[in-house]
C-alpha cells in the first residue's frame, strides 16, 4: 500500500538529513493522475521542508532540492530520483507496485485497504459524537434537511472507519415556541380524525393556517404563550399533546431515514434539557455572566471589550429558556454522559453565529472541552421542484428520484434481469442525490438540476454505480474465476495499468484530507476520477479472450479497483449495487 512506499522514502531521506523518518512521511504525495501521464509516483516539496525548520529557509530552493537528490540513492523500491523547481520526484519499482497494492485483495482485507495509513497518526481519535439531520417535530421532513441528514452521516461513516467510537445523534426540535403556537392552533384548527388519517400532513396545515393567524392577531400570539408556558411548566394536557406529536413525527422520520440508509444511535431532544437549562441560567448568574437587559431578557455580553456590542439571548423576559439556553445544557449533559473527545454540529450556515455564541458561552463557564466543538455549515439548495411544481417535502423528492431512475433504467436492456428493479432505482437515484450534493464545497448553495444529476454518463451517482456495477459482473462474471491468491504483477505493465495504482496510491491522503476539513468533496472527486480511469481500462485490458495468466492479473486490478470503490462509497452514505 501507499504507506509502504512513504516508509521507504521516508527512510532515505532520514539518512540523508539525520533526521527521524517520521517526520517526511506527512510531506511525502502521491502524484495526481493527469492526462498527460507523469512517471512520478510521489513527490516532496523542499518549501515544506523549509517551513518546518528541516532544511534553512534561506538560500537557493533550487540548490537545496539538486542537493538532497543527489544524496538519495535508488534501490529496488525507488527506481528513479529527479529534481525539478523544488521538487523531489520519486518512481518507485513498477511490479511492486502493483504487487504491493493489491495483495490486500486477496486475503480478505478488502474493507481494510487505506485506513491503517501513518497519515492518520495525528487526527483526532477517541469518541466523536455528531449531531445531524435534526428536524423540528410536528412538521414534514422538508427537503433542506436532506444536506444535514447525508452531511452528517459521511461525517460519521468517515470519522468510524478511521477507528473512532461515533455516536451518532438526531437532536430534534421538539420544544419552544413552535410548540406555543401549534398547541394553541390545534385547538383552534385541529381534528383529531385527521391527525389519524394523515398525522403529519394535518399538523403541518394547522401550523401553517395559526402563524398567518398569529401575524395580526395578538391574542392567538399570547395563545401560543401561554400554551408553552403550560409546557415548561410541565401542565397534564399541554405534555400529553406535545407528546403525542412527538411520537407521530418520530414514527414517520425513522421510514424516511430507512429509505436514506440512515440511522442513529440516540434520538435526543430539546425537551430532554429544559430543566437543565433553569441550573444554566443559575450558573451563568453564579459566575456573574447573566445580566438583564432594558427589556427584561437575560443576556451574556461576549464582547471582547464588554461594551455589549455583541449579547446573547439566553432568557425571556417572562422566564423562559431559548434555544441557545437548552443547547448549552445540551452539551454540557453529553459530556458528562459520553465523555466524548469531539462533538461536531452539522446545520445550515445561517446557524453559524449561534454555534460560535455557543462554544464561547460554553467556554467562559469554564468547559475547555468546548475547544474540540465543531460546526459544520453548509449553503442552500436552489430550484428543487418536481413535475408537478414546488417540492416541500424530503418524500416527494425520493420518490421523485426512484420515478425518474426507473424510467431510466427501463430503456436499458439489463433492466429486465434485475429481481427488483425498484430498489435499485431507489438507491440509484439516492446516489445520485448525494453526489450532486457533494461535488462542491458544503459551503455553496448549489443550483439543483434533475437532467444532470441522473445523466449514466459523466460526473454522477449513477456513473459510480454503474461502473460498480459493470466491475462486479467483469470480476464475479461467468468469463474467469478470480484466483485469490495467484497473480503475476508483471503482466501490469500497460499505462492504463500504472495509471490506476497511481491513483490508488493517493486513496489515504483523500480519506486525511476529508478528516480534517469534513468536506466531501475530495472523496467524490477520487472515486469519480477512479471510474473514468476503470472506463479506460475496460477498453484497453479486456479479461475475455486474454491468456489466463493475464486474465487473472487484470481481474486482480479490477476487484481491487472494486473494493476501493465500493468502499469510498459506503463512506460517502451511499449502498453499491451489483446490477444495472
Amino acid at each position: 500500500m501507499a504507506c509502504f512506499f512513504r516508509r521507504k522514502i521516508a527512510e532515505k531521506l532520514g539518512r540523508a538529513l539525520q533526521q527521524s523518518e517520521d517526520v517526511f512521511i506527512p510531506a511525502l504525495t502521491a502524484v495526481p493522475v493527469l492526462k498527460k501521464q507523469q512517471g512520478a509516483d510521489f513527490r516532496l516539496l523542499i518549501g515544506t521542508l523549509r517551513a518546518s525548520g528541516i532544511l534553512p529557509s534561506s538560500g537557493d530552493v533550487q540548490v537545496q532540492t539538486e542537493n538532497l537528490a543527489t544524496q538519495l540513492k535508488q534501490d529496488n523500491v525507488v527506481e528513479d530520483i529527479s529534481a525539478t523547481r523544488g521538487i523531489i520526484n520519486f518512481k518507485v519499482n513498477r511490479k511492486l507496485l502493483a504487487q504491493k497494492l493489491l495483495e490486500p485483495f486477496g486475503n480478505g482485507e478488502d474493507d481494510k485497504f487505506g485506513l491503517n495509513s501513518e497519515l492518520f497518526n495525528t487526527l483526532t481519535t477517541g469518541t466523536t459524537l455528531v449531531e445531524y439531520s435534526s428536524p423540528n417535530i410536528a412538521k414534514k421532513f422538508h427537503a433542506g434537511h436532506l444536506r444535514s441528514t447525508i452531511i452528517g452521516n459521511f461525517i460519521a461513516n468517515l470519522k468510524q472507519s478511521l477507528g473512532n467510537d461515533v455516536i451518532r445523534m438526531n437532536y430534534l426540535g421538539d420544544w419552544g415556541m413552535q410548540f406555543g403556537l401549534l398547541g394553541a392552533g390545534f385547538g383552534q384548527f385541529g381534528s383529531p380524525e385527521k391527525l389519524k388519517q394523515n398525522p403529519l400532513q394535518h399538523l403541518f396545515e394547522v401550523y401553517v393556517r395559526v402563524n398567518k393567524e398569529a401575524e395580526n392577531n395578538e391574542d392567538m400570539k399570547q395563545a401560543a404563550r401561554d400554551f408553552f408556558r403550560q409546557l415548561e411548566q410541565h401542565e397534564s394536557h399541554a405534555v400529553s399533546l406535545w407528546q403525542q406529536f412527538r411520537d407521530i413525527t418520530v414514527k414517520e422520520y425513522r421510514h424516511i431515514y430507512e429509505r436514506l440508509g440512515v440511522h442513529f444511535d440516540v434520538y435526543s431532544g430539546e425537551s430532554f434539557h429544559q430543566d437543565q437549562a433553569q441550573e444554566v441560567v443559575q450558573q451563568l448568574q453564579s459566575r456573574g455572566l447573566l445580566k438583564t437587559s432594558e427589556k427584561g431578557t437575560g443576556v451574556v455580553d461576549l464582547s471582547p471589550n464588554r461594551d455589549v456590542t455583541n449579547v446573547c439571548t439566553v432568557l425571556r423576559s417572562d422566564g423562559t429558556t431559548l434555544y441557545i439556553t437548552r443547547d448549552i445544557a445540551a452539551a454540557i449533559n453529553r459530556k458528562e454522559k459520553y465523555s466524548f473527545d469531539e462533538m461536531i454540529y452539522v446545520t445550515d450556515k445561517s446557524q453559524e453565529n449561534h454555534f460560535s455564541q455557543l462554544f464561547q458561552i460554553l467556554l467562559a463557564m469554564g468547559h475547555s472541552w468546548a475547544d474540540g466543538c465543531r460546526h459544520v455549515s453548509f449553503g442552500l439548495v436552489q430550484g428543487m421542484k418536481t413535475r408537478t411544481g414546488e417540492v416541500v417535502f424530503l418524500e416527494d423528492v425520493l420518490d421523485e428520484a426512484r420515478a425518474r431512475m426507473l424510467n431510466n433504467m427501463s430503456k436499458s436492456k439489463t433492466t429486465k434481469e434485475l429481481e427488483n428493479p425498484e430498489d435499485t432505482a431507489e438507491k440509484v437515484g439516492i446516489s445520485a442525490l448525494i453526489i450532486q450534493d457533494f461535488k462542491g464545497p458544503l459551503q455553496s448553495d448549489y443550483k439543483f438540476d434533475w437532467d444532470q444529476m441522473l445523466q449514466a454518463q459523466g460526473d454522477t451517482g449513477v456513473f459510480l454505480q454503474y461502473t460498480h456495477a459493470r466491475l462486479c459482473r467483469e470480476t464475479f462474471g461467468r468469463h474467469h474465476t478470480l484466483d485469490a491468491f495467484a497473480f503475476d504483477p508483471s503482466l501490469l505493465s500497460e499505462q492504463t495499468c500504472t495509471a490506476i495504482l497511481q491513483h490508488l496510491l493517493r486513496y489515504d491522503e483523500v480519506l486525511y484530507q476529508s478528516a480534517q476539513d469534513l468536506q466531501p468533496k475530495h472523496l467524490v472527486n477520487f472515486l469519480l476520477k477512479l471510474c473514468h480511469l476503470i472506463a479506460s481500462a475496460h477498453r484497453d485490458l479486456p479479461v475475455k479472450g486474454s491468456p489466463e495468466a493475464v486474465a487473472q492479473a487484470r481481474l486482480r486490478l479490477f476487484s481491487g479497483a472494486c473494493s476501493v470503490l465500493a468502499n469510498g462509497m459506503r463512506i460517502l452514505g451511499i449502498t453499491p449495487v451489483n446490477k444495472m
